[in-house]
C-alpha cells in the first residue's frame, strides 16, 4: 500500500463522510431544500410588474363616460376596483391603510363637460410608498382615457379635452430610499436578532455547559427570558442607529408618531428573538442554527414586499408572505413613517406581530421542555 496515496484509504474517508452527512439531516435538507425554494420563489412568485392592483372609485355620478373609463382601466390589467362606490372619506382611509393602491376620482360634472367639449379632469391618487408598483399603471393612463372616450363619443383622440391628474401620495418624487430605508430596519433586525439568539442555546450545547444550566433551579420560562432579554437591548441600539441614519443621511420623512414605531419595533424584535430561541432548540450545532436561520430569512425577504412588490405576487405567494413577521412590520413602519398613520390604522399589523410572538413563545417552551427529557 502506497504511503503517498491509496484508493483504499480514500474510499474509507468517502464512506465516513457520507455517513456523517446522512446523520446531519438538517444540513442535508438545507442542501436540497434551499435551491428548490429559490427556484420556486424566483420562478413563480416574483413579479416586478404587478397587475390587478386594488383600487377604489369615487364617482358621484355613474354616467356612461365614467363607466367607459372604469372599464378601460380594468382592461389594462393594472386596476381592480374592489370598491366601485367609495366615498372620499372612505377612500382616504383605504389608501392610508394600504388596502388600495389607487383612488380614482371622477367629478360629478365629468360627463356634462365631455358632451359640451369642455376640459374634463380625472384625479388618480396612487400610493407611491413603493414607486415601482405604480409606475406601470400610471404610464398607460392618457392613452387609456383617449381610447375609451373615443369609442364612447366617436370623436378623434387628439380632440378629446380630457386631463388625467396624477397625485403620487406619500412620495411625490418617487425616491426609492423612502421605501427601502424603513424596510431595512426590519431586515437588519431580522438578520441579526434571529441569528444571534439561535446560537445562544446551541453554543451552550457545543461547549458542554448546558448541563450546568439545567442543574440550576430555573424554569424553562426563566431560562428563555434570560437568553433573549439581552438581545432586546442589542436590538434597541440597532433601531436607534437605523432611525437616526434614515433621518440624517437619507432624509426619510418621519411624519407619524415615533412611539407607534417604537412599540411596533419592540413587539417585532420580541418575536424575532423568540424565533431564534425556538431554532436553537431544534439545532444541535451553531452551523445548523445558521443554516435554519438563512432558510427562514430567504423566503421572508422575497415574500414580505421588501425586495419585490408584494401586490405583484400571485395569491398563494401573498398567503405565504402573511406568515412572516417581516411582512407586517414593513407595513407598520412604512405606514407610520411615510403616511403618518396612527395606532388605529396599523392596529392589524400590531395584532399580527403579537400573535406571532405568543405562538412562537409557546412553541419554544414546548420544544425546550422536550429537550429536558
Amino acid at each position: 500500500m502506497s504511503r503517498y496515496f491509496s484508493f483504499g484509504r480514500l474510499w474509507v474517508l468517502l464512506v465516513k463522510e457520507v455517513i456523517q452527512m446522512r446523520r446531519d439531516r438538517i444540513t442535508f435538507a438545507m442542501m436540497l431544500g434551499m435551491p428548490l425554494l429559490q427556484l420556486i420563489l424566483f420562478g413563480f412568485a416574483i413579479n416586478t410588474d404587478p397587475k390587478a392592483l386594488p383600487a377604489a372609485l369615487v364617482a358621484p355620478t355613474q354616467d356612461r363616460f365614467t363607466r367607459a373609463m372604469v372599464s378601460a382601466l380594468e382592461m389594462t390589467g393594472y386596476y381592480r376596483f374592489i370598491l366601485p362606490d367609495a366615498t372620499a372619506e372612505g377612500a382616504e382611509e383605504l389608501i392610508a391603510r394600504g388596502d388600495v393602491a389607487f383612488v380614482v376620482t371622477v367629478p360629478s360634472d365629468f360627463g356634462r363637460r365631455i358632451e359640451r367639449g369642455d376640459t374634463a379632469q380625472i384625479l388618480i391618487e396612487a400610493d407611491a410608498t413603493d414607486p415601482s408598483v405604480a409606475s406601470g399603471a400610471i404610464s398607460t393612463l392618457q392613452t387609456v382615457a383617449s381610447s375609451a372616450l373615443t369609442r364612447e363619443t366617436g370623436a378623434t383622440g387628439s380632440s378629446l379635452p380630457v386631463e388625467i391628474v396624477v397625485h403620487r401620495r406619500y412620495n411625490p418624487e418617487g425616491i426609492t430610499q423612502y421605501n427601502i430605508v424603513p424596510g431595512l430596519l426590519g431586515v437588519i433586525l431580522q438578520m441579526t436578532m434571529v441569528m444571534m439568539t439561535s446560537m445562544a442555546l446551541t453554543r451552550e450545547n457545543e461547549r458542554g455547559t448546558m448541563e450546568n444550566l439545567l442543574a440550576m433551579p430555573a424554569t424553562p420560562l426563566e431560562i428563555m427570558l434570560g437568553k433573549i432579554l439581552p438581545y432586546l437591548g442589542v436590538g434597541g441600539v440597532q433601531v436607534a442607529v437605523v432611525l437616526a441614519s434614515a433621518k440624517v443621511i437619507f432624509n426619510v420623512p418621519f411624519v407619524g408618531p415615533l412611539m407607534v414605531v417604537l412599540a411596533g419595533v419592540f413587539v417585532f424584535v420580541l418575536a424575532l428573538v423568540i424565533l431564534g430561541y425556538l431554532i436553537s432548540t431544534v439545532a444541535r450545532t451553531q452551523m445548523q442554527a445558521m443554516q435554519l436561520t438563512f432558510f427562514f430569512f430567504l423566503p421572508s425577504m422575497l415574500l414580505s414586499g421588501f425586495m419585490f412588490p408584494y401586490r405583484g405576487m400571485p395569491a398563494w405567494a401573498q398567503v405565504l408572505g402573511e406568515i412572516f413577521p417581516l411582512t407586517h412590520f414593513l407595513r407598520l413602519s412604512r405606514s407610520v413613517m411615510l403616511k403618518g398613520a396612527g395606532f388605529s390604522t396599523v392596529s392589524g399589523s400590531f395584532l399580527a406581530l403579537i400573535v406571532f410572538a405568543l405562538a412562537l413563545a409557546l412553541l419554544a417552551l414546548r420544544r425546550f421542555r422536550k429537550t429536558l427529557d
